[in-house]
C-alpha cells in the first residue's frame, strides 16, 4: 500500500529587514516633506498671507486719503459791509455762494443780513459704513453733507437763515446727476434714521449728526466753507476778496 507523504513548503522567514528598511524610508520621507513645509513653505505661506493684509490695509488708506483730499462741497461767505446799530450791535450784510469743484456757482447767491460778531454754519453729514467706502461703491462711497443754516453768537440757531432745505438733496447733488430714490428718502426721513438703529443699518449708515463750525467775521473778508468726502467741516482762515467766479 503506497502512502502519500505530504512535503510541506518551508515558511519563507518575514522580510524584517526590508520592512524596516522601508518604514525607515517612509519616515526619512515623511520627515522631509513635513520638515520642507515647515521650513520653506509655510514662511511663505505666511509671508504671503501678510502681503495680502499689507495690500488691504494700503487699499484702505489709499482710498481714506482720496476721500480726504477730496472736497464735496465748496461755500464761500462773503463779509460785504459790517455797521453799527443804534445799540452798538454789529450789523452784517453776507453773500453766501456755493461753487463746484471749478469753482463756477452752484445755484442763486443769496445775501443776508445779520446781527453779531461770530457766526456758525450748521451742518448734516450722513456718514456710510467703511466696506461701502473702501470699495469705492458710487452712492455709498462717501458721506453726504448738507449746509443746514446759519447764525451768529447774536441770533439763535432757530432764528437763523436757512441754506439747505431740509427733506431734500441739496442742490449740488441735483446739479451733477439726479438724486438717487435712496438719496432722496434718506434726506426726508433724515432725523428718523439717526434716532433709529435699525433703520440706519437697513440703510448702510454708520453716522448720521449734524456739526457746525464758526469764526469771527471781519469786513471785507472771504470765508471759505469746505465739507470733505470723509464728513469733515472746514472754515481756513479768511482772505480779501478776489474776482468772483463767473
Amino acid at each position: 500500500m503506497n502512502s502519500t507523504v505530504e512535503t510541506k513548503t518551508p515558511r519563507r522567514p518575514f522580510p524584517f529587514r526590508f520592512f524596516f528598511w522601508s518604514a525607515l524610508v517612509v519616515g526619512v520621507g515623511a520627515s522631509s516633506i513635513y520638515l520642507a513645509d515647515q521650513l520653506l513653505l509655510a514662511p511663505r505661506r505666511h509671508l504671503e498671507t501678510k502681503l495680502a493684509k499689507l495690500e488691504t490695509e494700503a487699499l484702505q488708506l489709499k482710498t481714506y486719503l482720496k476721500l480726504l483730499e477730496h472736497t464735496e462741497r465748496r461755500a464761500q461767505l462773503e463779509v460785504l459791509s459790517q455797521t453799527k446799530d443804534a445799540m452798538g450791535e454789529t450789523i452784517n450784510t453776507l453773500r453766501f455762494t456755493e461753487l463746484d469743484s471749478q469753482g463756477a456757482v452752484v445755484g442763486e447767491q443769496r445775501l443776508i443780513e445779520i446781527k453779531g460778531d461770530e457766526v456758525y454754519v450748521d451742518t448734516l453729514v450722513i456718514k456710510f459704513e467703511d466696506h461701502f467706502v473702501e470699495a469705492g461703491d458710487p452712492l455709498k462711497g462717501k458721506s453726504l453733507l448738507l449746509f443746514r443754516r446759519l447764525f451768529t453768537n447774536r441770533v439763535k440757531p432757530d432764528d437763523g437763515y436757512v441754506l439747505d432745505k431740509t427733506g431734500l438733496p441739496p442742490g449740488i447733488y441735483t446739479a451733477r446727476a439726479a438724486a438717487s430714490p435712496f438719496e432722496r428718502d434718506l434726506w426726508a426721513r433724515f432725523w428718523t434714521v439717526a434716532n433709529s438703529e435699525t433703520l440706519a443699518q437697513q440703510a448702510g449708515v454708520k453716522a448720521i449728526h449734524g456739526q457746525a463750525v464758526y469764526g469771527k467775521l471781519l469786513p471785507n473778508m472771504v470765508y471759505t466753507l469746505l465739507m470733505r468726502s470723509t464728513g469733515e467741516t472746514m472754515l481756513p482762515p479768511p482772505k480779501p476778496p478776489s474776482t468772483p467766479a463767473a
